[in-house]
Protein backbone atom coordinates (compact mmCIF):
# COMPACT_ATOMS: atom_id res chain seq x y z
CA UNK A 1 0.00 0.00 0.00
CA UNK A 2 1.65 3.20 -1.21
CA UNK A 3 -1.28 5.94 -0.69
CA UNK A 4 1.18 8.48 0.96
CA UNK A 5 4.32 8.88 0.46
CA UNK A 6 5.78 12.50 0.74
CA UNK A 7 9.30 14.01 -0.43
CA UNK A 8 10.80 15.82 2.65
CA UNK A 9 13.88 17.07 4.20
CA UNK A 10 15.14 16.62 7.25
CA UNK A 11 18.09 18.49 8.65
CA UNK A 12 19.18 19.85 12.25
CA UNK A 13 21.01 23.43 12.83
CA UNK A 14 24.06 23.22 14.97
CA UNK A 15 22.12 24.08 18.33
CA UNK A 16 19.73 21.34 17.77
CA UNK A 17 16.90 22.68 15.98
CA UNK A 18 15.21 19.77 13.88
CA UNK A 19 14.11 21.60 10.22
CA UNK A 20 11.65 19.47 8.29
CA UNK A 21 10.48 20.58 4.99
CA UNK A 22 7.91 19.87 2.75
CA UNK A 23 7.23 21.37 -0.22
CA UNK A 24 3.30 21.56 -1.95
CA UNK A 25 3.28 23.94 -4.81
CA UNK A 26 -0.59 23.65 -5.10
CA UNK A 27 -2.18 26.65 -3.51
CA UNK A 28 0.58 30.15 -2.80
CA UNK A 29 0.36 29.32 0.69
CA UNK A 30 2.64 28.40 3.23
CA UNK A 31 2.81 27.36 6.88
CA UNK A 32 5.21 27.29 9.69
CA UNK A 33 4.42 24.48 12.92
CA UNK A 34 7.06 23.97 15.66
CA UNK A 35 6.32 21.44 18.20
CA UNK A 36 8.26 21.83 21.37
CA UNK A 37 8.50 18.42 23.40
CA UNK A 38 6.87 19.87 26.27
CA UNK A 39 3.36 18.98 27.60
CA UNK A 40 1.22 18.13 30.65
CA UNK A 41 3.37 15.29 31.32
CA UNK A 42 6.32 17.49 32.13
CA UNK A 43 4.69 19.60 34.58
CA UNK A 44 5.09 18.33 38.32
CA UNK A 45 1.78 17.94 41.13
CA UNK A 46 1.76 21.32 42.74
CA UNK A 47 2.39 23.42 39.28
CA UNK A 48 0.04 21.54 37.34
CA UNK A 49 -1.07 23.91 34.12
CA UNK A 50 1.97 25.71 33.37
CA UNK A 51 2.38 24.04 30.00
CA UNK A 52 -0.67 25.39 29.06
CA UNK A 53 -0.66 28.59 30.71
CA UNK A 54 2.73 28.93 28.58
CA UNK A 55 1.03 28.59 25.26
CA UNK A 56 -1.08 31.72 26.11
CA UNK A 57 2.05 33.37 27.13
CA UNK A 58 3.78 32.97 24.05
CA UNK A 59 1.43 35.37 22.41
CA UNK A 60 2.42 37.94 24.53
CA UNK A 61 5.33 39.14 23.17
CA UNK A 62 9.16 39.09 23.04
CA UNK A 63 11.71 41.55 22.60
CA UNK A 64 11.25 42.31 19.03
CA UNK A 65 7.47 41.73 19.02
CA UNK A 66 5.19 43.95 21.55
CA UNK A 67 2.54 42.30 23.02
CA UNK A 68 -0.71 41.34 20.26
CA UNK A 69 1.65 42.35 17.41
CA UNK A 70 2.20 38.59 16.96
CA UNK A 71 -1.33 38.27 15.66
CA UNK A 72 -1.78 41.80 14.12
CA UNK A 73 0.86 40.98 11.68
CA UNK A 74 -0.70 37.54 10.57
CA UNK A 75 -3.77 38.87 10.37
CA UNK A 76 -2.67 41.70 8.23
CA UNK A 77 -0.98 39.79 5.77
CA UNK A 78 -4.32 37.37 5.73
CA UNK A 79 -3.05 34.58 7.92
CA UNK A 80 -4.25 32.40 10.58
CA UNK A 81 -2.58 31.49 13.35
CA UNK A 82 -3.00 28.99 16.72
CA UNK A 83 -1.26 26.87 19.40
CA UNK A 84 -2.35 24.02 21.57
CA UNK A 85 -1.19 22.13 24.20
CA UNK A 86 -1.63 17.85 25.24
CA UNK A 87 -0.06 15.62 27.48
CA UNK A 88 3.18 15.27 24.75
CA UNK A 89 3.55 18.78 23.35
CA UNK A 90 2.76 22.23 22.74
CA UNK A 91 2.83 23.61 19.55
CA UNK A 92 2.36 26.71 17.19
CA UNK A 93 2.06 27.69 13.79
CA UNK A 94 1.08 30.10 11.12
CA UNK A 95 -0.42 29.63 7.95
CA UNK A 96 -0.02 33.15 5.37
CA UNK A 97 0.21 33.76 1.72
CA UNK A 98 3.91 32.35 0.11
CA UNK A 99 5.58 35.90 0.33
CA UNK A 100 5.04 35.96 4.41
CA UNK A 101 7.44 33.29 5.07
CA UNK A 102 9.68 35.41 6.25
CA UNK A 103 7.59 36.72 8.87
CA UNK A 104 6.61 33.65 10.31
CA UNK A 105 9.71 32.79 11.04
CA UNK A 106 11.35 36.10 12.26
CA UNK A 107 7.71 35.72 14.63
CA UNK A 108 8.60 32.54 15.88
CA UNK A 109 12.39 32.28 16.22
CA UNK A 110 12.00 35.86 18.58
CA UNK A 111 9.50 34.33 21.31
CA UNK A 112 12.03 31.56 20.88
CA UNK A 113 15.21 33.25 21.65
CA UNK A 114 13.97 36.27 23.38
CA UNK A 115 10.19 35.64 25.03
CA UNK A 116 11.91 35.88 28.61
CA UNK A 117 13.33 39.66 28.47
CA UNK A 118 10.06 40.85 27.50
CA UNK A 119 8.04 38.82 30.20
CA UNK A 120 6.83 40.83 32.72
CA UNK A 121 4.20 40.19 36.19
CA UNK A 122 1.42 42.60 34.20
CA UNK A 123 1.36 39.86 31.07
CA UNK A 124 1.39 36.95 33.58
CA UNK A 125 -1.43 38.34 35.50
CA UNK A 126 -3.40 38.65 32.55
CA UNK A 127 -3.14 35.19 31.70
CA UNK A 128 -4.13 33.65 34.78
CA UNK A 129 -7.18 35.32 34.31
CA UNK A 130 -7.59 34.16 31.10
CA UNK A 131 -6.71 30.47 31.31
CA UNK A 132 -9.19 30.72 35.07
CA UNK A 133 -11.50 32.07 32.98
CA UNK A 134 -11.40 29.27 30.38
CA UNK A 135 -11.03 26.44 33.33
CA UNK A 136 -14.04 28.01 35.03
CA UNK A 137 -16.18 27.82 31.57
CA UNK A 138 -14.97 24.72 30.28
CA UNK A 139 -14.69 22.51 33.20
CA UNK A 140 -16.03 23.99 36.74
CA UNK A 141 -18.89 25.54 35.21
CA UNK A 142 -19.85 23.29 32.55
CA UNK A 143 -22.21 20.30 32.79
CA UNK A 144 -20.11 17.12 33.16
CA UNK A 145 -17.26 19.36 32.87
CA UNK A 146 -15.17 17.69 35.81
CA UNK A 147 -15.68 13.86 34.71
CA UNK A 148 -12.59 13.37 32.75
CA UNK A 149 -10.41 15.37 35.51
CA UNK A 150 -12.42 12.53 37.99
CA UNK A 151 -12.02 10.13 35.35
CA UNK A 152 -8.13 10.26 34.72
CA UNK A 153 -7.16 10.95 38.51
CA UNK A 154 -8.66 7.81 39.33
CA UNK A 155 -7.14 5.91 36.40
CA UNK A 156 -3.54 6.84 37.34
CA UNK A 157 -1.78 7.43 40.40
CA UNK A 158 -1.49 10.51 41.81
CA UNK A 159 2.25 11.31 40.51
CA UNK A 160 1.49 9.79 37.06
CA UNK A 161 2.02 12.89 34.35
CA UNK A 162 -1.21 11.75 32.86
CA UNK A 163 -3.45 12.13 36.60
CA UNK A 164 -4.39 15.55 36.02
CA UNK A 165 -6.06 17.62 33.38
CA UNK A 166 -3.70 19.56 30.94
CA UNK A 167 -5.47 22.70 31.77
CA UNK A 168 -4.10 22.00 35.29
CA UNK A 169 -5.66 22.59 39.04
CA UNK A 170 -7.47 26.33 39.56
CA UNK A 171 -5.31 26.25 42.70
CA UNK A 172 -2.39 25.60 40.97
CA UNK A 173 -3.17 28.02 37.52
CA UNK A 174 -3.72 31.00 40.38
CA UNK A 175 -0.42 30.45 41.99
CA UNK A 176 2.26 30.47 39.23
CA UNK A 177 4.80 33.09 39.21
CA UNK A 178 7.64 34.95 37.17
CA UNK A 179 10.26 32.44 38.33
CA UNK A 180 7.84 29.38 37.48
CA UNK A 181 7.25 30.37 34.03
CA UNK A 182 11.11 31.73 33.30
CA UNK A 183 11.82 27.87 35.42
CA UNK A 184 9.63 26.30 32.54
CA UNK A 185 10.94 28.35 29.36
CA UNK A 186 14.66 27.70 30.08
CA UNK A 187 14.06 23.80 30.56
CA UNK A 188 11.88 22.94 27.24
CA UNK A 189 11.94 25.95 25.27
CA UNK A 190 15.06 25.14 23.35
CA UNK A 191 16.35 24.74 20.02
CA UNK A 192 17.11 21.27 20.98
CA UNK A 193 13.93 20.83 22.31
CA UNK A 194 11.76 21.33 19.28
CA UNK A 195 11.11 20.54 15.48
CA UNK A 196 10.21 23.06 12.64
CA UNK A 197 8.14 22.20 9.83
CA UNK A 198 7.98 24.08 6.96
CA UNK A 199 4.96 23.05 3.96
CA UNK A 200 3.10 24.77 1.03
CA UNK A 201 4.76 26.96 -1.51
CA UNK A 202 8.71 27.93 -0.70
CA UNK A 203 11.64 27.79 -2.42
CA UNK A 204 14.20 25.21 -0.34
CA UNK A 205 16.95 27.18 -0.72
CA UNK A 206 15.57 30.57 0.57
CA UNK A 207 13.80 28.54 3.80
CA UNK A 208 16.93 27.00 4.62
CA UNK A 209 18.49 30.35 4.36
CA UNK A 210 15.85 31.72 6.63
CA UNK A 211 15.86 29.37 8.89
CA UNK A 212 19.54 29.69 9.20
CA UNK A 213 19.25 33.29 9.50
CA UNK A 214 16.68 33.31 12.35
CA UNK A 215 16.96 30.50 14.48
CA UNK A 216 20.88 29.08 14.58
CA UNK A 217 22.30 31.65 16.18
CA UNK A 218 19.68 30.63 19.29
CA UNK A 219 21.68 28.71 22.22
CA UNK A 220 19.99 25.30 23.17
CA UNK A 221 19.92 25.46 27.33
CA UNK A 222 19.32 21.17 27.47
CA UNK A 223 18.05 21.41 31.08
CA UNK A 224 15.27 18.88 29.63
CA UNK A 225 15.20 15.36 31.04
CA UNK A 226 13.77 12.58 29.13
CA UNK A 227 10.71 10.81 31.31
CA UNK A 228 10.52 7.24 32.48
CA UNK A 229 7.07 5.89 33.04
CA UNK A 230 6.27 2.66 34.30
CA UNK A 231 3.06 1.25 33.06
CA UNK A 232 -0.02 2.09 35.45
CA UNK A 233 -2.33 -0.47 36.53
CA UNK A 234 -5.18 -0.94 38.43
CA UNK A 235 -5.48 -3.85 41.57
CA UNK A 236 -9.25 -3.84 41.34
CA UNK A 237 -12.45 -2.11 39.98
CA UNK A 238 -12.71 1.71 41.06
CA UNK A 239 -16.58 3.26 41.18
CA UNK A 240 -17.13 7.25 41.82
CA UNK A 241 -20.42 8.91 41.49
CA UNK A 242 -20.11 12.50 41.03
CA UNK A 243 -22.97 14.85 41.63
CA UNK A 244 -23.43 17.85 39.40
CA UNK A 245 -25.76 20.37 37.60
CA UNK A 246 -27.09 17.90 34.85
CA UNK A 247 -30.35 16.95 33.63
CA UNK A 248 -29.26 13.60 32.54
CA UNK A 249 -27.24 10.50 34.04
CA UNK A 250 -23.68 9.64 32.20
CA UNK A 251 -21.75 6.92 32.72
CA UNK A 252 -17.98 6.80 32.16
CA UNK A 253 -16.17 3.48 31.64
CA UNK A 254 -12.22 3.31 31.18
CA UNK A 255 -9.20 0.69 31.04
CA UNK A 256 -5.54 0.89 30.51
CA UNK A 257 -4.55 0.11 27.11
CA UNK A 258 -1.18 0.94 25.46
CA UNK A 259 0.78 4.10 24.40
CA UNK A 260 0.66 5.60 20.59
CA UNK A 261 1.83 3.46 17.89
CA UNK A 262 2.17 0.09 19.68
CA UNK A 263 0.94 -3.04 18.48
CA UNK A 264 -2.46 -2.76 19.62
CA UNK A 265 -3.24 1.08 19.18
CA UNK A 266 -4.98 0.99 15.60
CA UNK A 267 -7.16 -2.20 16.48
CA UNK A 268 -7.85 -0.41 19.53
CA UNK A 269 -8.88 2.80 17.25
CA UNK A 270 -11.00 0.09 14.82
CA UNK A 271 -12.72 -1.20 17.85
CA UNK A 272 -13.92 1.90 18.99
CA UNK A 273 -15.04 2.69 15.63
CA UNK A 274 -16.71 -0.40 15.58
CA UNK A 275 -18.47 0.61 18.49
CA UNK A 276 -20.08 3.67 18.23
CA UNK A 277 -17.76 5.53 14.89
CA UNK A 278 -21.80 5.93 13.08
CA UNK A 279 -25.32 5.50 13.36
CA UNK A 280 -25.33 1.39 12.53
CA UNK A 281 -22.42 0.57 15.05
CA UNK A 282 -22.60 -1.90 17.37
CA UNK A 283 -23.26 -0.01 20.75
CA UNK A 284 -24.72 2.89 18.91
CA UNK A 285 -27.17 1.11 16.97
CA UNK A 286 -28.10 -1.29 19.90
CA UNK A 287 -28.31 1.14 22.90
CA UNK A 288 -29.89 4.39 20.86
CA UNK A 289 -31.99 2.87 17.66
CA UNK A 290 -33.03 -0.53 19.20
CA UNK A 291 -33.38 -0.23 22.83
CA UNK A 292 -33.87 3.14 23.17
CA UNK A 293 -32.02 3.12 26.58
CA UNK A 294 -29.39 5.99 25.59
CA UNK A 295 -29.55 9.40 24.64
CA UNK A 296 -25.69 9.04 23.02
CA UNK A 297 -22.72 6.64 23.13
CA UNK A 298 -19.21 6.76 22.50
CA UNK A 299 -15.74 5.17 22.60
CA UNK A 300 -12.65 6.42 22.38
CA UNK A 301 -9.15 5.34 22.62
CA UNK A 302 -6.23 7.62 23.75
CA UNK A 303 -2.77 7.16 22.58
CA UNK A 304 -0.22 8.87 24.54
CA UNK A 305 3.39 9.03 24.39
CA UNK A 306 3.81 7.37 28.37
CA UNK A 307 0.12 5.43 28.36
CA UNK A 308 -3.35 4.99 27.02
CA UNK A 309 -6.63 4.14 27.85
CA UNK A 310 -9.84 3.13 26.42
CA UNK A 311 -12.94 4.65 27.52
CA UNK A 312 -16.67 4.39 26.60
CA UNK A 313 -19.42 7.11 27.42
CA UNK A 314 -22.87 6.30 27.93
CA UNK A 315 -25.85 9.34 28.41
CA UNK A 316 -29.08 7.59 29.81
CA UNK A 317 -32.55 8.75 28.41
CA UNK A 318 -34.80 9.59 30.94
CA UNK A 319 -35.76 7.39 33.44
CA UNK A 320 -32.96 4.88 32.33
CA UNK A 321 -30.68 3.79 35.18
CA UNK A 322 -26.77 3.92 34.59
CA UNK A 323 -26.32 0.24 35.87
CA UNK A 324 -28.97 -0.72 33.38
CA UNK A 325 -26.79 0.85 30.80
CA UNK A 326 -23.88 -0.89 32.33
CA UNK A 327 -25.19 -4.09 31.64
CA UNK A 328 -26.07 -3.34 28.19
CA UNK A 329 -22.63 -2.51 27.38
CA UNK A 330 -21.06 -5.70 28.83
CA UNK A 331 -23.95 -7.58 27.04
CA UNK A 332 -22.32 -6.35 23.76
CA UNK A 333 -19.38 -6.98 24.54
CA UNK A 334 -19.99 -10.56 25.05
CA UNK A 335 -22.22 -10.59 22.10
CA UNK A 336 -18.78 -9.63 19.90
CA UNK A 337 -16.72 -11.99 21.58
CA UNK A 338 -19.27 -14.74 21.16
CA UNK A 339 -20.22 -14.17 17.64
CA UNK A 340 -17.59 -12.18 16.21
CA UNK A 341 -17.24 -9.31 13.55
CA UNK A 342 -17.64 -10.11 9.87
CA UNK A 343 -15.26 -9.16 7.61
CA UNK A 344 -17.23 -6.68 5.63
CA UNK A 345 -17.62 -4.83 9.18
CA UNK A 346 -14.19 -4.71 8.97
CA UNK A 347 -13.45 -3.31 5.58
CA UNK A 348 -16.06 -0.77 6.00
CA UNK A 349 -14.27 0.86 9.13
CA UNK A 350 -11.14 0.56 7.62
CA UNK A 351 -11.78 2.16 4.66
CA UNK A 352 -13.78 4.88 6.73
CA UNK A 353 -10.69 5.18 8.96
CA UNK A 354 -8.30 5.62 5.96
CA UNK A 355 -10.29 7.92 3.88
CA UNK A 356 -11.15 10.32 6.46
CA UNK A 357 -6.75 10.49 6.97
CA UNK A 358 -6.11 10.90 3.72
CA UNK A 359 -9.22 13.41 3.32
CA UNK A 360 -7.61 15.47 5.78
CA UNK A 361 -4.03 15.62 4.41
CA UNK A 362 -5.35 18.03 1.46
CA UNK A 363 -5.00 20.75 4.08
CA UNK A 364 -1.72 22.14 4.52
CA UNK A 365 -1.98 23.16 8.47
CA UNK A 366 -3.40 19.07 8.80
CA UNK A 367 0.12 17.87 6.88
CA UNK A 368 2.54 19.74 8.48
CA UNK A 369 1.41 18.45 11.60
CA UNK A 370 0.89 15.29 10.82
CA UNK A 371 4.66 15.70 9.66
CA UNK A 372 5.60 16.96 13.26
CA UNK A 373 3.76 14.14 15.25
CA UNK A 374 5.35 11.54 12.85
CA UNK A 375 8.81 13.13 13.75
CA UNK A 376 7.99 13.15 17.53
CA UNK A 377 6.17 9.58 18.13
CA UNK A 378 8.45 7.75 15.30
CA UNK A 379 11.24 10.09 14.51
CA UNK A 380 10.43 9.52 10.72
CA UNK A 381 8.05 12.33 9.39
CA UNK A 382 7.14 10.26 6.00
CA UNK A 383 5.40 7.66 8.16
CA UNK A 384 2.12 8.08 6.37
CA UNK A 385 2.23 4.51 4.77
CA UNK A 386 3.34 3.19 8.04
CA UNK A 387 0.82 4.33 10.20
CA UNK A 388 -2.20 3.34 7.45
CA UNK A 389 -0.40 0.09 7.11
CA UNK A 390 -1.33 -0.56 10.92
CA UNK A 391 -4.85 -0.38 10.63
CA UNK A 392 -5.25 -2.30 7.14
CA UNK A 393 -3.25 -5.12 9.29
CA UNK A 394 -5.54 -5.64 12.18
CA UNK A 395 -7.97 -8.71 11.77
CA UNK A 396 -11.13 -9.92 13.43
CA UNK A 397 -9.25 -11.94 15.57
CA UNK A 398 -6.64 -8.86 16.84
CA UNK A 399 -9.90 -6.77 17.12
CA UNK A 400 -11.41 -10.05 19.36
CA UNK A 401 -7.89 -10.08 21.64
CA UNK A 402 -8.74 -6.73 22.58
CA UNK A 403 -11.66 -8.30 25.21
CA UNK A 404 -9.64 -10.66 26.68
CA UNK A 405 -6.06 -8.14 26.90
CA UNK A 406 -7.69 -5.15 28.37
CA UNK A 407 -10.94 -5.14 28.48
CA UNK A 408 -11.72 -7.73 31.07
CA UNK A 409 -9.23 -6.15 33.60
CA UNK A 410 -10.17 -3.80 36.48
CA UNK A 411 -11.27 -0.15 35.19
CA UNK A 412 -12.67 3.09 36.06
CA UNK A 413 -16.26 3.54 36.73
CA UNK A 414 -17.72 6.56 37.06
CA UNK A 415 -21.31 8.41 36.92
CA UNK A 416 -22.17 11.48 36.93
CA UNK A 417 -25.82 12.56 38.22
CA UNK A 418 -27.98 15.41 38.63
CA UNK A 419 -27.57 17.03 42.19
CA UNK A 420 -30.64 16.36 43.38
CA UNK A 421 -30.30 12.54 43.49
CA UNK A 422 -28.75 10.44 46.20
Amino acid sequence: MDLLNVNYEKYKLQNGLEVILYRDNALPIVTANIWYRAGSANEKLGKTGIAHLFEHMMFQGSVNVPKEMHFRFIQEAGGNLNGSTSTDRTNYFEKVPSNFLELILWLESDRMGFFIPALTQEKLANQIDVVKNERLERYDNQPYGLAWEILISNLFPKNHPYSWATIGSLEDITSFTIEDVRSFFEKYYSPANASLVIAGDFDPVDAKELTKKYFSEIPSKNHFEELEIKPATLAENKFIVHKDNVQLERIYLAWHTECAYSEDDAALDILTDLLTGSKTSRLYKKLVFEQEVAQEVTAYQFSGKFAGYFVVIATAKPGIMLTELKEKIFAEFENIKKNGINEKELLRSKNGIKSGFIYSMQNIDSMADQLNSYNYFLNEPNSFNYDLSRYENVRVENLLNLFEKYLSKPFVELHVIPETEG
